[in-house]
C-alpha cells in the first residue's frame, strides 16, 4: 500500500490546493481528526485533508476527492462523513484514481490496486474493471460538474 511518507507530501498539497484544499500533516502515531474509518486512514473537516506519514495514498485522495465534488459552502460544514448520497461516493472513486495521475510516482492504476487491496468491492470485482467498465454513470456526474472529461477519461 502507498503511502503519504512514500511519496512527495509537497506535490499532494500543490493539488489539493487546486482544489481550494489544505493538506494537514498529523505527527505520527497521533489520532487523525475527521477519519472515517480511524488507525492510518484520511480524516476531512471543512477545507482540511488529514493524514500521517502512514496514511494510504488512496485514502487521502478519497476524503480529497469527497470535498472536491462539494460546493465550498457545503465543504465548511463536512466532518469526519461527507455524503450519504451512492451516486457521489461512485464518482469520488472514479476522482481519487484520476487524482492519482495528477501526483508524481503515484497513477490511477496503482490507486485502483491500492483500492483493491484495501478491500473496495465492486460488482465486476475490482476497482479497475469498475473505472474502466462499469461507471458511466459517475464519469458523467463528473463530467457534468467540470471535473473530469468522459470522453478521454481524465481530470478536466
Amino acid at each position: 500500500m502507498l503511502t503519504l511518507s512514500d511519496i512527495d507530501p509537497t506535490a499532494v498539497a500543490a493539488l489539493l490546493a487546486r482544489y481550494g484544499l489544505q493538506l494537514e500533516r498529523v505527527a505520527d502515531g497521533q489520532p487523525i481528526p475527521g477519519s472515517y474509518w480511524g488507525e492510518c486512514e484520511a480524516g476531512l473537516i471543512g477545507h482540511n485533508v488529514y493524514a500521517r506519514g502512514d496514511t494510504p495514498v488512496h485514502s487521502l485522495l478519497h476524503e480529497a476527492a469527497h470535498l472536491i465534488v462539494l460546493p465550498p459552502e457545503r465543504r465548511a460544514q463536512v466532518h469526519t462523513d461527507a455524503t450519504d448520497s451512492i451516486e457521489e461516493e461512485d464518482a469520488v472513486c472514479v476522482l481519487q484514481a484520476l487524482l492519482g495521475d495528477a501526483l508524481p510516482g503515484v497513477g490511477r492504476e496503482r490507486v485502483l490496486a491500492d483500492m483493491d487491496g484495501w478491500g473496495y468491492t465492486f460488482r465486476l470485482g475490482s476497482a479497475r474493471a469498475y473505472f474502466e467498465h462499469d461507471a458511466d454513470n459517475a464519469w458523467q456526474w463528473l463530467h457534468e460538474r467540470g471535473l473530469a472529461d468522459s470522453g478521454t477519461r481524465t481530470l478536466a
